[in-house]
């Protein structure tokens, strides 16, 4: 599957607002978005009106980046929410919320869901007991996340449990730094959920 391999910095100055995609870096003046507030590119600076149409794309690449998904993926949780009953684009979020290198981030366990996407590919992690190695695995209320008994001896786990003592964890997650081991309590609401995105402009951009 292709993967942007760019500087994701470009990213956050394209969408104008800070993804965090680089971790720590995003929250100190090194961050590209604070240096050069403006898209990239030669004509970054010039002024346009957005159309409609550009509103509902960037809102669907903003929320794509955001969780570092290919179009391919976003557009199967896009229809996988059609399906559900509720608010599709509440669902959307949902669905990009539990995925298995998404809630790694949220608990602490990585500086960027990049990082996290890797770690879990590495196989550092057990889901209700089981290794799982598959970014995409979407958690359901009542799993539990934990760091294998073998990667917690790591010197890069280590450095990330300690780093992760001071971060904030969700209120649809509950962490116990202790064992390491982190539950989901229940998918999240609309309102317990980060992405700065506008979710029904997405709703728009795929039911053309």
């Amino acid at each position: 599957m292709a993967r942007y391999t760019g500087a994701v910095c470009k990213l956050c100055r394209r969408e104008g607002q800070k993804l965090h995609l680089k971790g720590e870096r995003c929250y100190t003046g090194k961050c590209a978005l604070e240096r050069r507030s403006y898209a990239p590119g030669q004509h970054g600076q010039g002024r346009k009106k957005p159309t409609e149409y550009s509103m509902q794309l960037r809102a669907k690449q903003t929320a794509r980046r955001y969780y570092g998904l290919s179009e391919g993926q976003f557009h199967k949780y896009f229809l996988m929410a059609e399906r559900k009953t509720g608010v599709t684009g509440e669902w959307l979020l949902r669905i990009c919320e539990s995925r298995l290198d998404n809630v790694v981030y949220l608990l602490g366990w990585g500086s960027s869901r990049a990082e996290s996407r890797q770690l879990v590919t590495h196989g550092h992690f057990l889901v209700n007991g089981k290794k799982v190695d598959i970014p995409s695995y979407l958690l359901s209320a009542g799993d539990a996340v934990s760091i294998k008994e073998k990667s917690r001896e790591s010197d890069k786990i280590k450095q990330v449990v300690e780093a992760s003592a001071a971060h904030p964890i969700p209120a649809w997650l509950d962490l116990n730094r202790d064992a390491l081991e982190g539950k989901v309590l229940d998918l999240p609401a609309r309102e317990q959920i980060a992405a700065p995105v506008e979710e029904h402009l997405i709703v728009e951009f795929y039911s053309k």
